[in-house]
């Protein structure tokens, strides 16, 4: 990981939905609702919950309305029916593009998912065209701004919860985990007091695409302003290096 820094992708990431609080709060209060189905509402009994409680207050959101949005959740149980999905496409100079859904009408999502692409230069492609190009990893990130510590020591605590990975950049710490460790570090180093500016699941690049020409720019901006306008997506991973 040593090089490119996530957390400057995270940090814009950050700044475009402060802009726009709605739409993170969106994501949230689907994710929220999808972990109380399948594991219940008591965020002690259910990991997945408690993850997303995690990234809820990451972004700002306010416990009350977590905790209602838990609580609507548990009321609404039988009637929850959001389906993940996932697609997989090229933006400009064949740079990998890997979108994932919650919805509750597939047909609906797939069809702007294609426009976002097709208004964009791009294309979609088969299920596994793109995502051998990126591993599935747990990543946190925690800015040094928020977090004064030696990082010797912070790395042994990190190694010791089980991470296996960690990276010191330039303005933050960058801890990797197994996907399936990730539930059990996050909460390793919350019990530390480790403020994190970022915890989740993500798809890290391999390697990465640079695009020297505007109009690849512009159109690649094209496709990730649009999937971000879309409420059926909840994430998007990409390898261009910004």
């Amino acid at each position: 990981m040593s090089g490119h820094s996530k957390f400057a992708n995270i940090k814009h990431k950050k700044e475009k939905n402060d802009a726009a609080k709605g739409k993170i709060f969106t994501i949230i209060g689907r994710e929220i609702a999808v972990a109380v189905k399948e594991g219940g509402p008591d965020p002690a009994n259910n990991s997945r919950l408690r993850d997303v409680i995690a990234k809820a207050k990451s972004n700002n959101m306010p416990n009350d309305t977590i905790e209602r949005g838990i609580k609507k959740a548990a009321g609404d149980m039988g009637s929850v029916n959001y389906e993940t999905v996932t697609y997989e496409g090229y933006g400009p100079n064949g740079t990998a593009i890997i979108v994932e859904g919650l919805t509750d009408n597939r047909n609906r999502t797939s069809s702007n998912v294609r426009n976002a692409f097709t208004k964009g230069g791009g294309s979609v492609g088969t299920m596994g065209c793109v995502s051998f190009m990126f591993d599935k990893k747990g990543l946190i990130v925690v800015d040094k701004e928020e977090y004064d510590t030696d990082p010797d020591e912070f790395m042994m605590l990190a190694l010791d919860a089980g991470a296996e990975d960690f990276s010191e950049e330039e303005d933050s710490y960058e801890i990797t985990t197994d996907p399936d460790e990730f539930s059990a570090v996050r909460e390793a180093l919350e019990k530390e007091g480790v403020p994190m500016a970022s915890a989740e699941v993500t798809m890290i690049p391999q390697t990465w695409v640079t695009l020297d020409n505007e109009e690849d720019i512009r159109k690649m901006n094209r496709i990730l302003d649009l999937l971000d306008e879309d409420d059926d997506v909840q994430n998007v991973w990409h390898n261009w290096d910004e």
